[in-house]
This record gives C-alpha cells, structure tokens and sequence, in this order.
C-alpha cells in the first residue's frame, strides 16, 4: 500500500470547507492521492480535486446517506486500491462513519486532530476534555484520521484533473434501517464549518427568544447555536447543540448568551479564537473562560450590540 485516501463529504450538492482543509494536508503528503465521493456527477467538484492523483465515483440511484453502505464502500474502496493512509473531518457523518470503515479494514483511527504528519504517521489531538494536548505516532500500516474543521490552512487547488473511476455503492451488511431523515434548515450556517457563532442558553428563557440572536447573527452572517440545557429546554433544536455531547466547534468569535459556561458545553467550543460573553451573573463560570465579558441582561445587551455592529459593519 502506498497511496492515501481522503473521504470527500459533500453538503447540499458542494463541498464542505473542512473537506478543502482535508485535501490540503493531502497534497502534501507525497503520496498519490485518491478522493472517494458519493455522487451521480462529479463535473461540479473536479476544479477543488486538482492535483488528485484519482477520484473515485461512487454511484447509486439513492445516495442518502446510510452508515452501513457508505461504509461497506469505503472498505471496498481502500482494500481495492491500498490505501494506507484515508482522512475524512471530524463531522457528525464523519463520527458516525470513520470507525464502523476502521473496524471492517482493521485500521488505527484517530479522531479529532488538530495536527496531521502523514509522512512520519504522527498526530496531535486533545484528550481530557479538551485540558490538554497529546501526540501520537501511528505503527500500525493501516491508519485512518478525522480532523477537526478551522484548524488547518486552506490551499488553492493544482495540478491536473484527476482520472475518475466510477464504481457502484456496495449495498449490503445493513444493520440499521434508516426510517427518516430529518435536514435542518436550508439557509442555516453549518456550525461546525462556522467563523462565527452566537450561542444562547438557559438564560434565553423560551424558543421565541432566539430571534435576539438570529439577528444578531445574520450580521456577521454567523451560525446560530445553543448549550445542552436550551436544547433539553427545547428552546433550541438538537442540530444547534454545542458541547460534549453536541458539535464541537472551532470558530474564530464565539458569542456565548446566557450560558453558565458548565464544563459540557465549554468542552465544544474552548478551541474558539475569541470568546465573549454575555451574562447578568457576574459569578458565572463563563466569564472565568471567556477573553472579553459583558455582565447585563443579554435582552437589552445584544439588540444594542446588533444594531452597533450593523453600523460599524
């Protein structure tokens, strides 16, 4: 084996920022490199899959996406083409995915890297939610990688388009029958992808509420995003969950609304470049956390902070 994969993962017909940062760390790696997507026409894509060695085309006349095939077709796709090294991106689809393709190729998977060596197999990630930051060098000759989003540069596409092997998705080894697929919003800003979030918690009080900070968000043309007790609150839908158990987000301003700042919910975002806060808690955990903090009631604070920004912006 002596090539690398990297999963392309595609979002209402383009792809994914975070699949661009992917590639980038791909192209440097000296190898031949073979992006795999799922698509019935590649035309779209193949100016950001320059300087690909391949692209493989996996086709069906149903490409939701299924766990199960999707993962019987990577493992087909990296035996038939030795891949021995594949990245994807520290997604809810990349989660859900990565490790069911690990187990079927007996692979070494790390999630969540902040810092990818191909060449010498080393990587870096946080462990102990988030507290610290740990190095690994891979032995095994099979080794699979997420990373996470924002965190890597992203570099211009070159070279020559790449040859396309078109294959059809394997359909078979299902163990979970999907019964609905429920998509968020078509205009919402992916969070784990954003440069900018507005948060609100508890302290929102109801769903209604999330207009203050809609508005506020649409300035920046920033996603939207809630802590774990807004959404068990059902304030906020579980697509807007930031935190251990939700999305973790790396953006470069993180605006946090009326959140206690509880260890859960600062584990999914404390890699943000700025965070700033907004609580009438003086004693909040947050603002222990945060590099700038506005003590006030964020239903006076934010609709003065939207309408400065609006002028200076």
């Amino acid at each position: 084996m002596a090539n690398l994969g990297i999963y392309i993962e595609l979002k209402n017909g383009t792809i994914k920022k975070a699949n661009k940062e992917a590639l980038s760390i791909a192209r440097k790696s000296e190898k031949d490199v073979y992006a795999v997507l799922f698509t019935n026409d590649t035309a779209p894509y193949m100016e950001d899959l320059k300087g690909c060695a391949k692209v493989i085309q996996v086709k069906s006349d149903n490409l939701d996406f299924h766990p199960d095939f999707y993962a019987a077709s990577l493992a087909n796709i990296i035996k038939e083409h030795k891949l021995d090294d594949f990245i994807g991106i520290f997604t809810a689809q990349g989660k859900d995915l990565f490790p069911r393709v690990a187990a079927k190729v007996n692979a070494t998977l790390v999630n969540d890297c902040v810092a990818i060596d191909i060449k010498n197999a080393t990587v870096t990630k946080p462990v102990y939610a988030g507290k610290l930051l740990q190095s690994l060098k891979i032995t095994d000759e099979l080794r699979m990688y997420t990373i996470r989003p924002n965190v890597f540069p992203i570099e211009a596409a070159d070279g020559a388009e790449p040859e396309v092997i078109a294959v059809e998705m394997t359909r078979d080894g299902e163990r979970a029958k999907i019964i609905e697929i429920i998509k968020s919003g078509a205009n919402k800003v992916d969070l784990v992808e954003a440069e900018v979030i507005v948060s609100g918690g508890r302290g929102i009080k109801e769903k209604d509420n999330f207009k203050i900070l809609e508005e506020l968000a649409a300035v920046f043309n920033a996603g939207v995003g809630a802590s774990r007790a807004a959404v068990d609150a059902e304030y906020a839908t579980p697509d807007m969950q930031v935190g251990q158990t939700g999305k973790v987000v790396n953006p470069k301003l993180y605006i946090a609304c009326g959140i206690s700042g509880a260890i859960q919910h600062f584990v999914g975002m404390k890699t943000s470049r700025i965070i700033v806060a907004i609580n009438k808690d003086a004693e909040a955990p947050i603002f222990k956390k945060a590099d700038y903090g506005i003590v006030g009631d964020l239903f006076k604070v934010v609709p003065l902070l939207t309408e400065e920004l609006k002028k200076v912006l």
